[in-house]
């Protein structure tokens, strides 16, 4: 089980994972460590296939890489059988090849390395298309990020320096739009700063047939209101992701509501949505959790006039 004995092309193999992940799992949380041979090249033992296996399966499941890497092999098989993915033997499932274009473009973030992230992204997009690069890459790892930077293992200029990046890429994403196309206001409330939430958002409703207008963040509810009524938007979204408690914000959704028209829908989603449920729901804006059931509702609202 401990003899170093696999090529890292068998590992991929028998894995599922890509030796690109492999080598990601290894040097930034350092999931294994296999020996190297004279020649520099790694081998892997059996033992060290069966934990690649277990981690490709929990991060199937939903668990961040940065959280189990180092657990022991039974925690990790109890994690995996308590998700229903049975058998904790044989190939990962589920982990290639979004979750790994999603931990290459973490490691390209970690370490500033622009060429490298627009590299992994735009053969993340040739690979799953637009929809599944919105939904099952860039929204991953959005969350990601914001997780590392509140673990303290990311700056705020890792956030900033993804934004960058994104900015650019999914602006192209929103090609050339219809001006008949219903136009939706995206920014921010007073008091959150992070904006990749909502650069998503964006980049979502123009695939389901809106154009979106991005204000960008930390924009009290009159400027968002004035803008929404001058450009004759039909619906707000907003992306609402830290703090979650924040004592001001209330007040300013409350005001939101109350400048702008009846008949305008607001959208909300964002990690902290939920912790201002009570308010939201007070002035009627929508909670999403998800991008799908985000274009859901404006692909009903785009067709009811």
């Amino acid at each position: 089980m401990d003899t170093p004995f696999y090529s890292i092309r068998v590992v991929a193999e028998r894995t599922g994972l890509s030796p690109d992940l492999i080598r990601v799992w290894e040097k930034r949380y350092g999931a294994v460590q296999p020996v190297r041979t004279p020649s520099n090249r790694r081998r892997y033992s059996e033992r060290e296939v069966q934990r690649l296996v277990l981690l490709s399966k929990a991060v199937a499941a939903g668990h961040p890489i940065g959280t189990i890497a180092h657990l022991p092999e039974d925690r990790l098989r109890a994690l995996v059988l308590a998700n229903g993915h049975g058998s904790t033997h044989g190939p990962g499932s589920g982990c290639a090849p979004h979750c790994a274009f999603v931990e290459e473009a973490l490691d390209r973030v970690a370490r500033f390395d622009e060429p490298g992230l627009r590299q992994v992204l735009n053969r993340a997009l040739v690979t799953v298309g637009v929809q599944g690069f919105l939904c099952r890459i860039v929204a991953p790892l959005i969350e990601q990020v914001g997780e590392q930077w509140r673990s303290g293992a990311f700056l705020a200029a890792h956030e900033h320096f993804l934004s960058g990046v994104l900015r650019v890429m999914l602006g192209r994403l929103e090609g050339q739009l219809s001006l008949r196309a219903p136009r939706l206001v995206v920014a921010t409330p007073a008091g959150q700063m992070h904006e990749l939430g909502a650069l998503l958002a964006a980049a979502a409703a123009a695939q389901v047939g809106w154009r979106p207008v991005q204000l960008g963040t930390n924009l009290p509810a009159a400027e968002i209101a004035g803008a929404a009524i001058r450009c004759g938007a039909r619906a707000v979204a907003l992306s609402i992701v830290y703090p979650a408690d924040d004592p001001d914000l209330p007040e300013e959704l409350r005001k939101l509501r109350e400048f702008l028209p009846g008949t305008l829908a607001i959208l909300v989603g964002g990690r902290a949505a939920p912790s201002y449920q009570t308010v939201l729901d007070q002035i009627g804006a929508s909670v999403h959790a998800d991008l799908r059931s985000f274009c859901d509702v404006l692909d009903g609202l785009r067709r009811y006039r």
